[in-house]
């Protein structure tokens, strides 16, 4: 089920700041994957326990959830996750932050809520804002996995990634184990549940260039 908070709010002002790599993880110079909209970090999890290779970072808007998973994090002594609470848009886009952004690898975007109404749509977690900033911080090479099972909002968020001239769509047999962030093909819950009712999903992956 999905739980609207509307992150046009000024709750989300204030934003928490990503901790440097050394702080987050215990290993600072494996490849870093972020993930937007993580909710409460069960995908990251099985991620991160399945890939030691990598380091997780999620990025979750709802603060109980955050909670809950900095709480699991801590409870099971995972060395390679970490979590922060608050609005996407305006964590990355704070100056520190922007420092920590250039060493992600890859960046996903997991079944975001759809923000059905068009008056919401500008409540989308993606942005041409927001994939602004990630233009100008990311690396060449770095890596954005989109995936959804609403046909609309994939079509949004194609369109909003790729009216971004630094971003080009790339087909999945052109990633190699290394760029992979997922390599055992790890599932979130409401991609189990879309398979499980049979609806179509919708993925791509853009390469900044």
């Amino acid at each position: 089920m999905r739980q609207h908070v509307n992150p046009l709010s000024k709750n989300f002002d204030e934003v928490e700041k990503i901790p440097s790599s050394i702080e987050m993880f215990n290993d600072s110079k494996l490849p870093l994957h972020l993930d937007i909209g993580c909710a409460a970090g069960e995908f990251l999890f099985d991620l991160a326990l399945a890939n030691t290779n990598w380091n997780y970072l999620g990025i979750e808007i709802r603060d109980k959830l955050v909670e809950k998973a900095k709480l699991k994090v801590r409870e099971s002594e995972v060395k390679n996750l970490y979590f922060v609470f608050g609005n996407a848009n305006n964590i990355l886009n704070d100056l520190y932050s922007k420092s920590i952004s250039k060493t992600f690898k890859s960046i996903s975007f997991n079944f975001p809520d759809p923000w059905f109404k068009k008056r919401h749509h500008k409540r989308r977690v993606v942005q041409p804002d927001l994939i602004n900033t990630l233009s100008n911080c990311m690396q060449k090479g770095a890596l954005i996995f989109v995936k959804t099972d609403v046909k609309e909002l994939f079509d949004y968020m194609d369109y909003t990634i790729l009216n971004n001239f630094n971003f080009k769509k790339i087909d999945q047999n052109n990633i190699n184990c290394t760029q992979n962030f997922n390599p055992k093909k790890v599932q979130t819950n409401r991609e189990k549940y879309a398979i499980s009712k049979e609806l179509d999903i919708f993925e791509r992956i853009y390469m900044k260039i």
